[in-house]
Protein backbone atom coordinates (compact mmCIF):
# COMPACT_ATOMS: atom_id res chain seq x y z
CA UNK A 1 0.00 0.00 0.00
CA UNK A 2 1.51 3.32 -0.60
CA UNK A 3 -0.06 6.54 1.06
CA UNK A 4 0.69 10.13 -0.39
CA UNK A 5 0.77 12.55 3.03
CA UNK A 6 0.67 16.05 3.21
CA UNK A 7 3.61 16.87 4.74
CA UNK A 8 2.56 20.24 5.18
CA UNK A 9 -0.61 20.00 7.09
CA UNK A 10 -0.97 20.56 10.68
CA UNK A 11 0.20 22.82 13.42
CA UNK A 12 3.77 21.49 13.98
CA UNK A 13 3.99 20.75 10.32
CA UNK A 14 6.49 18.94 8.67
CA UNK A 15 7.80 17.83 12.27
CA UNK A 16 4.71 16.09 13.89
CA UNK A 17 3.62 14.55 9.97
CA UNK A 18 7.39 13.54 9.92
CA UNK A 19 7.63 11.68 13.07
CA UNK A 20 4.11 9.92 12.50
CA UNK A 21 5.26 9.17 9.04
CA UNK A 22 8.41 7.85 9.92
CA UNK A 23 6.26 5.26 12.92
CA UNK A 24 3.76 4.03 10.45
CA UNK A 25 6.71 3.06 7.79
CA UNK A 26 8.38 1.12 11.06
CA UNK A 27 5.44 -0.27 12.54
CA UNK A 28 3.18 -1.02 9.17
CA UNK A 29 6.10 -0.87 6.24
CA UNK A 30 3.81 0.77 3.95
CA UNK A 31 5.24 3.15 1.44
CA UNK A 32 5.16 6.69 1.78
CA UNK A 33 5.29 9.45 -0.73
CA UNK A 34 5.65 13.13 1.38
CA UNK A 35 4.61 15.88 -0.17
CA UNK A 36 6.12 19.59 0.55
CA UNK A 37 8.45 21.63 0.19
CA UNK A 38 11.59 19.04 0.26
CA UNK A 39 14.46 21.25 1.63
CA UNK A 40 12.02 21.79 4.74
CA UNK A 41 11.50 18.17 5.27
CA UNK A 42 14.58 17.48 4.87
CA UNK A 43 16.12 19.86 7.40
CA UNK A 44 14.15 19.03 10.08
CA UNK A 45 14.58 15.09 9.51
CA UNK A 46 18.23 15.91 9.94
CA UNK A 47 17.69 18.25 13.04
CA UNK A 48 15.36 15.83 14.80
CA UNK A 49 17.31 12.58 13.63
CA UNK A 50 14.43 11.59 12.28
CA UNK A 51 14.79 8.45 9.32
CA UNK A 52 13.62 8.93 5.90
CA UNK A 53 13.95 5.13 4.43
CA UNK A 54 10.74 3.88 3.03
CA UNK A 55 9.47 7.95 2.32
CA UNK A 56 9.64 9.25 -1.06
CA UNK A 57 9.49 12.93 -1.24
CA UNK A 58 7.64 14.88 -3.72
CA UNK A 59 8.77 18.89 -3.79
CA UNK A 60 6.30 21.43 -3.26
CA UNK A 61 7.06 25.17 -3.86
CA UNK A 62 3.27 26.21 -1.94
CA UNK A 63 1.48 26.06 1.28
CA UNK A 64 -2.26 26.55 2.09
CA UNK A 65 -2.13 28.03 5.20
CA UNK A 66 -5.28 27.67 7.62
CA UNK A 67 -6.11 30.79 7.49
CA UNK A 68 -6.52 30.78 3.71
CA UNK A 69 -9.98 31.25 2.12
CA UNK A 70 -10.15 27.15 0.86
CA UNK A 71 -11.64 28.21 -2.81
CA UNK A 72 -9.72 30.79 -3.59
CA UNK A 73 -6.48 28.76 -2.24
CA UNK A 74 -7.00 25.34 -4.44
CA UNK A 75 -7.08 27.92 -7.61
CA UNK A 76 -4.29 30.30 -6.70
CA UNK A 77 -1.60 27.84 -5.26
CA UNK A 78 -1.90 24.56 -7.76
CA UNK A 79 2.00 23.58 -6.62
CA UNK A 80 0.26 23.51 -2.83
CA UNK A 81 0.84 20.00 -1.19
CA UNK A 82 -2.71 19.66 -0.58
CA UNK A 83 -3.26 19.98 -4.38
CA UNK A 84 -0.26 18.07 -5.73
CA UNK A 85 -1.52 15.44 -3.23
CA UNK A 86 -4.13 15.51 -4.53
CA UNK A 87 -3.60 15.44 -8.47
CA UNK A 88 -1.60 12.15 -7.45
CA UNK A 89 -4.36 10.13 -6.27
CA UNK A 90 -6.46 11.30 -8.69
CA UNK A 91 -3.83 9.45 -11.59
CA UNK A 92 -3.13 6.49 -9.44
CA UNK A 93 0.54 7.21 -7.94
CA UNK A 94 -1.05 5.72 -4.20
CA UNK A 95 -3.78 4.39 -2.58
CA UNK A 96 -4.78 7.20 0.11
CA UNK A 97 -4.23 10.71 1.11
CA UNK A 98 -3.26 11.93 4.47
CA UNK A 99 -3.88 15.24 5.57
CA UNK A 100 -3.93 17.44 8.92
CA UNK A 101 -3.94 20.76 7.08
CA UNK A 102 -6.96 23.12 6.48
CA UNK A 103 -10.27 21.33 7.04
CA UNK A 104 -12.03 23.47 4.14
CA UNK A 105 -9.73 23.11 1.67
CA UNK A 106 -8.86 19.26 1.82
CA UNK A 107 -13.04 18.69 1.53
CA UNK A 108 -12.67 21.76 -1.87
CA UNK A 109 -10.09 20.56 -3.63
CA UNK A 110 -11.07 16.80 -2.42
CA UNK A 111 -14.25 17.37 -4.26
CA UNK A 112 -12.87 19.34 -7.05
CA UNK A 113 -9.87 16.91 -7.95
CA UNK A 114 -10.76 13.37 -6.74
CA UNK A 115 -14.39 14.37 -7.42
CA UNK A 116 -17.67 12.61 -5.02
CA UNK A 117 -19.08 8.95 -6.17
CA UNK A 118 -21.68 9.34 -8.45
CA UNK A 119 -24.77 10.31 -6.97
CA UNK A 120 -23.68 12.03 -3.61
CA UNK A 121 -24.42 15.23 -3.23
CA UNK A 122 -22.00 16.38 -0.21
CA UNK A 123 -19.01 14.34 1.16
CA UNK A 124 -19.06 13.90 4.65
CA UNK A 125 -16.72 13.70 7.47
CA UNK A 126 -17.24 10.46 9.58
CA UNK A 127 -15.17 10.52 13.07
CA UNK A 128 -15.67 7.14 14.85
CA UNK A 129 -16.61 8.17 18.56
CA UNK A 130 -15.87 5.38 21.33
CA UNK A 131 -18.95 4.71 23.40
CA UNK A 132 -20.05 2.90 26.88
CA UNK A 133 -20.58 -0.48 24.92
CA UNK A 134 -17.42 -1.06 23.94
CA UNK A 135 -17.64 -0.09 19.81
CA UNK A 136 -17.11 2.67 18.03
CA UNK A 137 -20.60 5.23 16.43
CA UNK A 138 -19.94 6.97 13.29
CA UNK A 139 -20.85 10.50 13.14
CA UNK A 140 -21.95 12.26 10.10
CA UNK A 141 -21.19 14.90 9.54
CA UNK A 142 -19.67 17.00 11.77
CA UNK A 143 -17.57 19.93 10.08
CA UNK A 144 -17.72 19.48 6.35
CA UNK A 145 -21.16 21.33 5.32
CA UNK A 146 -22.42 23.64 8.05
CA UNK A 147 -25.56 23.96 6.83
CA UNK A 148 -27.17 20.74 5.24
CA UNK A 149 -30.47 20.17 2.98
CA UNK A 150 -32.77 16.90 3.92
CA UNK A 151 -31.16 15.53 0.81
CA UNK A 152 -27.86 15.78 2.21
CA UNK A 153 -28.90 14.51 6.02
CA UNK A 154 -30.77 11.21 3.60
CA UNK A 155 -27.42 10.27 1.58
CA UNK A 156 -25.35 10.63 5.31
CA UNK A 157 -27.29 7.89 6.53
CA UNK A 158 -26.87 5.62 3.77
CA UNK A 159 -23.01 6.56 3.69
CA UNK A 160 -22.65 6.28 7.43
CA UNK A 161 -24.80 2.88 7.38
CA UNK A 162 -22.39 1.64 4.66
CA UNK A 163 -19.70 2.72 6.17
CA UNK A 164 -20.20 1.22 10.24
CA UNK A 165 -21.19 -1.87 7.82
CA UNK A 166 -18.07 -2.62 5.76
CA UNK A 167 -15.44 -0.36 7.59
CA UNK A 168 -16.16 -1.08 11.31
CA UNK A 169 -17.64 -4.73 10.80
CA UNK A 170 -20.92 -3.66 12.35
CA UNK A 171 -24.08 -6.24 11.36
CA UNK A 172 -27.15 -4.05 10.33
CA UNK A 173 -26.13 -0.56 12.03
CA UNK A 174 -28.78 1.47 14.19
CA UNK A 175 -28.87 4.76 12.73
CA UNK A 176 -30.82 7.62 14.46
CA UNK A 177 -30.87 11.28 13.72
CA UNK A 178 -28.91 13.89 16.15
CA UNK A 179 -32.03 16.41 17.59
CA UNK A 180 -32.75 17.81 20.86
CA UNK A 181 -34.97 15.27 21.94
CA UNK A 182 -36.14 12.02 21.19
CA UNK A 183 -39.89 12.28 19.86
CA UNK A 184 -40.55 12.87 16.64
CA UNK A 185 -41.98 16.27 16.41
CA UNK A 186 -38.78 17.41 18.26
CA UNK A 187 -36.13 19.70 16.09
CA UNK A 188 -35.93 22.92 13.90
CA UNK A 189 -36.83 22.68 10.47
CA UNK A 190 -34.43 20.54 9.28
CA UNK A 191 -34.62 17.85 11.97
CA UNK A 192 -38.84 17.61 10.81
CA UNK A 193 -38.02 17.34 7.23
CA UNK A 194 -35.81 14.94 7.36
CA UNK A 195 -37.19 12.65 9.82
CA UNK A 196 -40.10 10.98 7.61
CA UNK A 197 -37.42 10.53 4.85
CA UNK A 198 -35.31 8.42 7.39
CA UNK A 199 -38.20 6.58 8.75
CA UNK A 200 -39.53 5.80 4.90
CA UNK A 201 -36.11 4.49 4.05
CA UNK A 202 -36.07 2.74 7.41
CA UNK A 203 -39.31 1.07 6.92
CA UNK A 204 -38.11 0.23 3.38
CA UNK A 205 -35.05 -1.99 4.47
CA UNK A 206 -32.84 0.27 3.12
CA UNK A 207 -31.32 1.52 6.57
CA UNK A 208 -32.01 0.36 10.46
CA UNK A 209 -33.31 3.63 11.25
CA UNK A 210 -34.08 4.05 15.03
CA UNK A 211 -35.22 7.84 15.85
CA UNK A 212 -33.98 11.04 17.27
CA UNK A 213 -31.40 10.68 19.28
CA UNK A 214 -29.85 13.02 21.95
CA UNK A 215 -26.35 14.54 22.19
CA UNK A 216 -25.87 12.95 25.86
CA UNK A 217 -26.88 9.30 24.90
CA UNK A 218 -24.26 9.04 21.99
CA UNK A 219 -21.30 8.24 24.25
CA UNK A 220 -23.17 5.88 25.91
CA UNK A 221 -23.77 3.42 22.57
CA UNK A 222 -27.33 4.66 22.01
CA UNK A 223 -26.80 4.30 17.86
CA UNK A 224 -24.08 2.89 15.34
CA UNK A 225 -24.43 5.52 12.92
CA UNK A 226 -25.69 9.51 13.91
CA UNK A 227 -26.66 11.64 11.77
CA UNK A 228 -26.29 15.47 11.94
CA UNK A 229 -25.90 18.48 9.78
CA UNK A 230 -21.92 19.68 10.39
CA UNK A 231 -22.54 22.45 12.66
CA UNK A 232 -24.81 20.14 15.26
CA UNK A 233 -22.35 17.60 14.73
CA UNK A 234 -19.21 19.72 15.40
CA UNK A 235 -20.21 21.40 18.45
CA UNK A 236 -21.34 17.50 19.83
CA UNK A 237 -17.41 16.36 18.73
CA UNK A 238 -15.94 19.82 20.59
CA UNK A 239 -18.33 18.79 23.41
CA UNK A 240 -17.45 15.03 23.86
CA UNK A 241 -13.63 16.09 23.35
CA UNK A 242 -13.81 18.45 25.67
CA UNK A 243 -15.55 16.60 28.68
CA UNK A 244 -13.45 13.69 28.02
CA UNK A 245 -10.14 16.21 28.66
CA UNK A 246 -11.89 17.45 31.67
CA UNK A 247 -12.87 14.26 33.24
CA UNK A 248 -9.08 13.35 32.86
CA UNK A 249 -7.78 16.71 35.23
CA UNK A 250 -10.16 16.04 37.37
CA UNK A 251 -9.16 12.00 37.94
CA UNK A 252 -5.46 13.42 37.97
CA UNK A 253 -6.02 16.65 40.71
CA UNK A 254 -8.30 13.45 42.81
CA UNK A 255 -5.51 10.94 42.87
CA UNK A 256 -3.05 13.20 43.80
CA UNK A 257 -4.95 15.12 46.79
CA UNK A 258 -3.17 13.16 49.79
CA UNK A 259 -1.14 9.86 50.09
CA UNK A 260 -3.96 7.31 50.48
CA UNK A 261 -5.16 8.61 46.67
CA UNK A 262 -1.66 8.12 45.24
CA UNK A 263 -1.52 4.88 46.92
CA UNK A 264 -5.52 4.46 45.42
CA UNK A 265 -4.25 5.22 42.16
CA UNK A 266 -0.98 2.95 41.81
CA UNK A 267 -3.64 0.20 42.19
CA UNK A 268 -5.69 0.96 39.52
CA UNK A 269 -2.75 2.79 37.40
CA UNK A 270 -3.82 0.49 34.15
CA UNK A 271 -7.79 1.25 34.01
CA UNK A 272 -6.99 4.94 34.18
CA UNK A 273 -4.37 5.07 31.23
CA UNK A 274 -6.63 2.64 29.60
CA UNK A 275 -9.96 4.93 29.86
CA UNK A 276 -7.28 7.96 29.29
CA UNK A 277 -6.15 6.52 25.86
CA UNK A 278 -9.84 5.77 25.40
CA UNK A 279 -11.41 8.93 25.52
CA UNK A 280 -8.17 10.83 23.84
CA UNK A 281 -8.83 12.15 20.36
CA UNK A 282 -5.54 12.33 19.66
CA UNK A 283 -5.33 8.33 19.78
CA UNK A 284 -8.18 8.43 17.40
CA UNK A 285 -6.61 9.02 14.22
CA UNK A 286 -7.88 10.66 11.08
CA UNK A 287 -11.36 10.97 9.68
CA UNK A 288 -12.47 9.72 6.45
CA UNK A 289 -14.32 12.28 3.97
CA UNK A 290 -16.90 10.00 3.13
CA UNK A 291 -18.18 9.78 -0.26
CA UNK A 292 -15.48 10.64 -2.29
CA UNK A 293 -14.27 8.08 -5.80
CA UNK A 294 -11.11 7.81 -3.37
CA UNK A 295 -9.69 7.22 0.00
CA UNK A 296 -8.87 10.87 1.65
CA UNK A 297 -8.13 11.07 5.28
Amino acid sequence: MKIIVDMMGGDNAPLAVLEGTAQAVKEYGVQVIGVGSEELVRKTAAEHNIPLDGIELVNCTETIEMCDEPARAIRSKKDSSIVVGLNMLKNGEGDAFVSAGSTGALLSAATLIVRRVKGIRRAAMGPQIPTRTGRECVLIDCGATADCTPEFLLQFAFMGSYYAEKVLGIENPRVALLNIGAEDSKGGELQKAVYPLLKQAGEAGKINFTGNIEARDVPLGGADVVVSDGFSGNILLKGIEGTALFMASMMKDMFKKNLLTKLAALLCMDGVKAFKKKMDYRETGGTALIGLNKPVI
